[in-house]
Parts: C-alpha cells; sequence; structure tokens
C-alpha cells in the first residue's frame, strides 16, 4: 500500500487515460478479441439514458447488472479513453484474493472494528460471487478456485498477523476457513524456505482480461453501445434541462440524466473534489514462462503473497494450462530507491521500471531457492518473458468510493479500489446499479464505509493535515 499523501504528488495533476500505454501479458493474449477499438471515430449519439464512462471489469459490470435488472441495453453507452478493458482491469497480476483477516487493525483504526468486519467479510463474498458468475455463464476467463498462502517471511510480521489475526477473531471474525502454520510446517506446506509462519484460506486466480473481454463482449450483444478512444474532458449541467448533463469528448457531448464514474485512479480529472483523496500508483508485475523446477507436477497450485512487511511483498500466481508464472511487486519496496518509489505515483503506464524488474527476479531466487529455479536460464523462451505496469487508484482511507455523488444530482461513483479491484468490484458494481433504481444502502450489503459522502471527504482530509 502507498498511502494517499499530498506530498507523494509532488504537483501530479489529475488527467485522463495516456494514449499509449504497454500492453500487458493479458492484453498481449487478447489481441483478437472483436471489440477491442470498437467505434474509434464514430460520431456520438447526442443522448443517452445512461453513461458509462471506462470500460473494465467496474463499468462493464455495472451495464450488466443495469440490464439484468430490466435496463434496456440501447438506453446505455460506455465510453472508453483507449481500447477496450485498457486499465487496470486488464493489467493486474491475476489475482481473486480476499483479505482473510490481516487487514483488521488497519481498517478498524481508519473506520471501526464494525467496518472493518464487514469489508473482510465483503471481500470473502466477492470470491463466491466471481466464482458463481464465471459458473453461471460459462464465462472462458480461466478462473482457478484454490487456496492463497500469505507467507510471513520474518519473525516481526508473523508477529504482526498473529495479533490481527487473535484481533479479528476476538472480535467476532469467521476464522474457519483460515489454516494456520508456523516453522517447519509453513517451510513444507509452501514450499518457501525462509517462511517463518504461514496462513492459507481460499482464493482464486483468473485471466483478467478475458473476463472483461467477456462482459464487454456481452453487454454489446445485449445491445450497449461502446465508444472506444473517446476520452471524456467534462461533465457539465446541461442546458436542455434541469437535471441533465452534458458529457464533452473530442468527439462532441451526449446528453444524459444519469453518469456513471468508472474510472478508478482517473476519476478526479471530472470529480476534481476527490483529487486530495485519490493518489495514482503505478505497480508492476511480470510473466515468467516456467523452468523446470515450476514445470509439470512442480508447477504451483496455490497463490502467494510472500511478506516482509506490510508493504513489503511479491505476489505470486502460476496460470492452468500454459504454466506461466505472474510475479507482483510491492511499490513501498525498501529494496527500491528513492527515487523509483516517489516515481510509482504517476499515471504513465507506458513503461516499466527496471531496477524494480531486478529487485522482483533476485527475490524469486532468494523465495525458492535450487538451481533449477534459477530464472536467469540459458535455454531460449525460457524464464523473463515481459514486464508490464498499470495504474491503480488509492484513496486517503483504503477503500473504494461507491454510490452518488453528493451535489451533483444523477452522478455515480464505482473507483478507488487500491490494487484491490478483483476482491470487491463484484460486489461494488451490483451495489450501485441497486442504488441508481433508487434502492438503499442496505439493500447493496457493502460496508457503509464504502459511501462516497461528505463525512468521509472531511475525515480523510483531517487525516491527511495529520
Amino acid at each position: 500500500m502507498v498511502a494517499s499523501h499530498e506530498g507523494l504528488k509532488g504537483g501530479l495533476l489529475p488527467t485522463a487515460p495516456l494514449p499509449k500505454p504497454c500492453l500487458s501479458y493479458w492484453q498481449r493474449t487478447t489481441r483478437a478479441y472483436p471489440y477491442l477499438n470498437i467505434n474509434r471515430s464514430t460520431p456520438l449519439p447526442s443522448s443517452k439514458k445512461y453513461v458509462i464512462i471506462g470500460s473494465g471489469i467496474s463499468g462493464t459490470l455495472t451495464a450488466f447488472e443495469l440490464i439484468e435488472s430490466g435496463v434496456k441495453g440501447d438506453d446505455v453507452i460506455i465510453l472508453e479513453a483507449r481500447e477496450a478493458a485498457s486499465g487496470a482491469s486488464s493489467r493486474n497480476a491475476g489475482h481473486v484474493r480476499p483479505d482473510a483477516f490481516r487487514g483488521f487493525g488497519h481498517y478498524s483504526k481508519l473506520h471501526g472494528p464494525e467496518q472493518a468486519l464487514k469489508i473482510i467479510a465483503n471481500e470473502r463474498l466477492v470470491l463466491q460471487r466471481v466464482d458463481d458468475f464465471v459458473k453461471k455463464h460459462n464465462v472462458p476467463c480461466d478462473f482457478y478456485l484454490t487456496t492463497t498462502f500469505d507467507v510471513c517471511m520474518n519473525a516481526e510480521f508473523a508477529a504482526y498477523e498473529a495479533e490481527n489475526f487473535a484481533a479479528f477473531k476476538k472480535a467476532g471474525g469467521d476464522v474457519s476457513h483460515i489454516t494456520f502454520f508456523e516453522g517447519d510446517e509453513a517451510k513444507k506446506h509452501t514450499g518457501v524456505r525462509d517462511a517463518v509462519a504461514a496462513y492459507e484460506w481460499p482464493a482464486g486466480s483468473s485471466h483478467p482480461a478475458k473476463l472483461a473481454q467477456w462482459l464487454i463482449t456481452s453487454v454489446i450483444e445485449k445491445g450497449v453501445e461502446l465508444y472506444t478512444h473517446c476520452p471524456v474532458s467534462k461533465v457539465s449541467r446541461s442546458d436542455t434541462g434541469e437535471k441533465l448533463w452534458d458529457v464533452i469528448t473530442p468527439r462532441g457531448g451526449i446528453t444524459t440524466p444519469t453518469v456513471i464514474h468508472c474510472t478508478n485512479a482517473y476519476a478526479s480529472l471530472l470529480l476534481p473534489q476527490l483529487e486530495p483523496h485519490l493518489i495514482p500508483n503505478r505497480a508492476q508485475a511480470h510473466s515468467l514462462i516456467a523452468p523446470p523446477a515450476f514445470s509439470g507436477p512442480e508447477a504451483l497450485t496455490k497463490t502467494f503473497s510472500l511478506r516482509y512487511s506490510l508493504q513489503h511483498f511479491y505476489s505470486i500466481i502460476q496460470r492452468r494450462g500454459d504454466g506461466t508464472v505472474v510475479l507482483g511487486v510491492s511499490r513501498s519496496n525498501p529494496n527500491l530507491s528513492i527515487e523509483t518509489r516517489k516515481g510509482c505515483v504517476t499515471y504513465d503506464d507506458s513503461r516499466y521500471n527496471e531496477e524494480t524488474l531486478e529487485d522482483a527476479l533476485k527475490q524469486l531466487k532468494i523465495i525458492f531457492p535450487a538451481e533449477d529455479e534459477n530464472i536467469e536460464s540459458d535455454i531460449h523462451g525460457e524464464g523473463l518473458d515481459h514486464a508490464w505496469t498499470g495504474i491503480i487508484g488509492m484513496t486517503g482511507d483504503f477503500v473504494p468510493f461507491v454510490g452518488p455523488v453528493e451535489g451533483l444530482d444523477g452522478q455515480w461513483i464505482c473507483a478507488g479500489f487500491g490494487g484491490h479491484g478483483m476482491a470487491r468490484i463484484f460486489t461494488c458494481a451490483p451495489g450501485l446499479a441497486k442504488l441508481t433504481f433508487g434502492r438503499d444502502w442496505s439493500d447493496t450489503g457493502l460496508p457503509e464505509c464504502f459511501q462516497l459522502t461528505s463525512e468521509r471527504a472531511a475525515k480523510m482530509k483531517s487525516k491527511l493535515a495529520a
């Protein structure tokens, strides 16, 4: 995690997604999908009942839920600044990984123990929702339901996890699905030589771009129009009606009573009141062609978060089938130079950082040490395959913004997922859809602290000043 400290921004101003981002591993393997650049230069319609800004999983799942609830597909338009699903949805590290308890203390300090329990319970529910959704609709997104290890790489972090586990359990949190290993048992079950302790619980992995593209295809087939390469520069009151909005793009404007912001890290460009509370962070991940020690029967069947501290960790999944290893790296990594860490606060996803890459490869050899696991292989085609980046949106209190935008009747938001979207979107987007129909917050089942209110903004401002 990187906190939303104003000093980190260094004068960085909100912007639209940059026009020429790098491609992720996931995007490189979905180039034949038919709607990547749909309506690239087509003129916009003059009006629609619903305008969704952003074509990632948040935006397209919101559109899907609106249609499931009775909205006509041809009443909905999605505007995307670049190619379809080109943001964080198609750039993550492949995890569908709920927090089982670790964040309890952190969330309790920010939102209170009751909300902390709800946050963690909601993430567990999301895993079930993703599993159910994929099975119900037969989504070909390589979703794999398994378990994950939180591996404590030193005694200090083992103590931190033990404290949070005990506090979570004492507060009434459900720990029945969590298994604890210590010492030699942790080493044996995880395969990590230096593991001090480990916790295991249900989690999954997926091909996120395939999931996003399936959602895009599904809503388009139901009548939704998607306009790619059509960045929104402004949303303003319309002269044509008191309760209407003009959504302005380089191809002209579109008038609507309902604007839904699914723009994640970029939300403050169109909602400047969020600028103090939303900071862009560039995350980096890497794909590797498995060496012998991760091949065949030795392939990893679990996912991993290998942690030296709360802010210093490495994540690993290994894809079923082709065996590609996806290695993620934390942004607040003390092994990295101050320059590299400060450079993470940016909207630039056009390149990756060489120092981050070198640290990731070095740590993989330390964490899984063996002669065969030398990823600097001299076999052509084995070892490092690709590195990429994506921009995630960190809110000032580490939970997303969901719900109506106060003072802007008819505008809604589902954004700020902090690199944790796959553990939240599948309850947040359906919840937002319910709110647009006038349902109460209690009908969403979401933690109350996800609501974007003036009281929450004031609390984040106070924290920032402190």
